[in-house]
């Protein structure tokens, strides 16, 4: 990137975060541009696939230069890692917290509502992962033997303490999870479907509300515990 193209994005940021009465910040500028190539490039691996997508189509979607994108991202593969690590951190992120001394309704209820949301919010992310996995997750095994093994291992030994202290049924830990994480997700995964069987042309926040209150009732039910009021 060059001096002037420099100055002028940093102009620019300055003059926005003035107008919205935010101090500026050179971390913040950071963290902006990180989320706004991180959005593009969800977008754009959605679209074309990892082969099919470039850099540059990143950039240009992105609204910032090529030199800019490969500052935070050296190459199109540490680019799609750090996808897919913040997809996982914002589907997760509320879960990670729970302790043994959480009340089991109200940390359930809370991650099955976050899903479903994620799922409005987020409908690429979800797919992405999707397409990842089923094909066999090429850039994600590492990933998926460390990371994540340890953090569903961590979140089913708390479930496991409810089960034990006799605050929820006997179910099976993982399976509890496998079984909210599959649920939640369906409704960005097979949106298609969903919308055609139902004669929709679309979705309304209406739809997921009505699904998380679905999902939460049948699902506390199953482990034995009531909805949270």
């Amino acid at each position: 990137m060059t001096n002037n193209s420099a100055a002028e994005s940093a102009i620019a940021v300055k003059k926005d975060s003035k107008e919205k009465g935010r101090t500026y910040r050179p971390g913040r500028i950071r963290e902006r541009n990180r989320e706004r190539i991180l959005i593009a490039a969800e977008e754009e691996f959605a679209l074309n696939g990892y082969k099919g997508t470039t850099i540059q189509n990143i950039a240009e979607r992105a609204g910032l230069p090529k030199s800019n994108v490969l500052y935070y991202f050296s190459n199109k593969k540490r680019m799609y890692g750090a996808m897919f690590d913040d997809i996982l951190a914002r589907w997760n992120k509320v879960f990670t917290e729970i302790s043994p001394e959480d009340d089991p309704a109200e940390a359930l209820a809370t991650f099955i509502r976050n899903k479903v949301e994620m799922s409005r919010k987020y409908p690429l992310a979800s797919r992405l992962f999707a397409m990842e996995i089923i094909q066999g997750a090429p850039f994600l095994l590492d990933h998926l033997r460390t990371n994540m093994r340890e953090w569903v291992r961590g979140r089913a030994e708390v479930i496991q303490s409810w089960i034990d202290d006799g605050r929820m049924a006997p179910v099976d830990p993982v399976q509890l999870i496998f079984l909210i994480w599959s649920s939640t997700q369906h409704y960005a995964d097979f949106q298609v479907q969903i919308l055609m069987v139902e004669n929709k042309a679309e979705y309304e926040k209406r739809d997921f509300d009505h699904a998380a209150d679905f999902l939460t009732a049948m699902i506390l039910r199953g482990c034995g515990l009531e909805e949270p009021k």
